[in-house]
C-alpha cells in the first residue's frame, strides 16, 4: 500500500535516570532530506538516527527532534579552583589596601567570578546512550509510518475514484468517435447535394472522404493505451514499494495520450470530454505529489 510523504510520530522512553522524547514530522520533497536536532550530549548519535530514518523513508523532508530530561541527579562533581580563587582574593585585597576602598568581598561575589569552580562529569557510556535513543527513535518511526500508511490509503481511494471517472469519459469517447464519423458522412452528403443541386451525388467519393476523415480522427489506439495506463496506476496503488516517482512518469504518458485524443477530434462533445479528463488528471497529478 502506498504511503504519504507527510506524517507525524512521537515516542517517549523512560530509563533509569532520564526520559527521552523523539518527535518525527515530514512534508513533501523530491528527495529524502533528513534533519536531526539533538542535545549536545547526544550529538555523536546524529548519523545513527539518520540511518534509522533512511531504512523507513525514501522521499520527503523529515525532521527529527530529540529532547532528554534527567529524572535523577547525574554524576557531576563541583570543585573549587583554589589557585584561581586565591589569585582573585589577593588581587581584591590589594585593591582595597592600595586605593583605600572598603573590602566588601563576599562569597556570592566570588562565586560569580569566572573559573572559580570546576565541573567534572562522569564518563558516559556512548553505546548505552545510542541504544536507548535508537530504541525510542524506532518507536516514533512506527507511529510515523502508521500515520503515513493511513493517509496513503485515503490517497489511494481518491485516486482510484478519479481513475473510475476518467474511464467513464474514455468509454464515452470510444462510443462517440464512430458516431462523429457517421455524422461527418451525412454532413458531407448534404453539402455535396447542395452544391451539385440537380447532379447526382457520388457515393464513392463520399465514402472515400469519410474513410479519410475516420482515419484522421481514429483514437482507438490512444484509448487502449489510456486504459492500460489507468490499469497500471491501479496496480501501483497496491504496490508495497515506493512508487511516487513512477507515478510522476506514468502521469506524463497519460497526459500525452489525452492530448493526442484532443488534437485528433474535432467533435465538440469529445472535446468537452477531453477537457473533463484533463481536469481529473490535474487533480491526480496534485495528489501524486504527496506520495512517497
Amino acid at each position: 500500500m502506498i504511503k504519504s510523504m507527510t506524517g507525524y510520530g512521537r515516542a517517549v522512553g523512560v530509563f533509569a535516570d532520564k526520559q527521552i522524547t523523539v518527535e518525527i514530522r515530514s512534508v513533501n520533497n523530491r528527495y529524502l532530506d533528513c534533519g536531526v536536532k539533538l542535545p549536545r550530549l547526544y550529538a555523536f548519535c546524529e548519523e545513527a538516527v539518520k540511518q534509522a530514518v533512511k531504512q523507513s523513508v525514501t522521499r520527503g523532508k523529515v525532521d527529527v527532534f530529540v529532547t532528554v530530561n534527567m529524572t535523577q541527579s547525574s554524576d557531576v562533581q563541583i570543585g573549587l579552583n583554589r589557585p584561581v580563587l586565591e589569585g582573585y582574593l589577593a588581587a581584591l585585597r590589594s585593591i582595597a589596601a592600595d586605593y583605600s576602598v572598603r573590602d566588601d568581598v563576599s562569597v556570592s561575589s566570588l562565586a560569580r567570578l569566572p573559573d572559580v569552580f570546576t565541573v567534572e562529569k562522569a564518563e558516559q557510556d556512548e553505546d548505552a546512550l545510542k541504544t536507548q535513543l535508537l530504541q525510542v527513535v524506532a518507536e516514533a518511526l512506527e507511529g510515523y509510518d502508521a500515520m503515513r500508511r493511513t493517509e496513503g490509503e485515503a490517497l489511494a481511494r481518491d485516486l482510484n475514484a478519479k481513475a473510475d471517472a476518467i474511464l467513464e469519459r474514455v468509454a464515452f469517447v470510444e462510443e462517440r468517435s464512430p458516431q462523429s464519423v457517421a455524422e461527418y458522412r451525412e454532413k458531407l452528403r448534404a453539402k455535396m447535394q447542395e452544391v451539385l443541386a440537380s447532379a447526382g451525388v457520388d457515393e464513392a467519393r463520399i465514402l472515400t472522404e469519410a474513410a479519410i476523415f475516420a482515419d484522421k480522427v481514429a483514437v482507438d489506439e490512444e484509448t487502449v493505451r489510456l486504459r492500460s495506463h489507468l490499469d497500471q496506476l491501479r496496480s501501483m496503488m497496491r504496490a508495497s514499494e515506493p512508487v511516487g516517482r513512477k507515478l510522476d512518469f506514468l502521469m506524463q504518458e497519460i497526459n500525452r495520450e489525452t492530448n493526442t485524443i484532443g488534437s485528433k477530434c474535432s467533435d465538440l462533445e469529445i472535446a468537452r470530454t477531453v477537457v473533463d479528463i484533463k481536469a481529473e488528471l490535474e487533480k491526480i497529478r496534485e495528489q501524486i505529489q504527496n506520495i512517497e
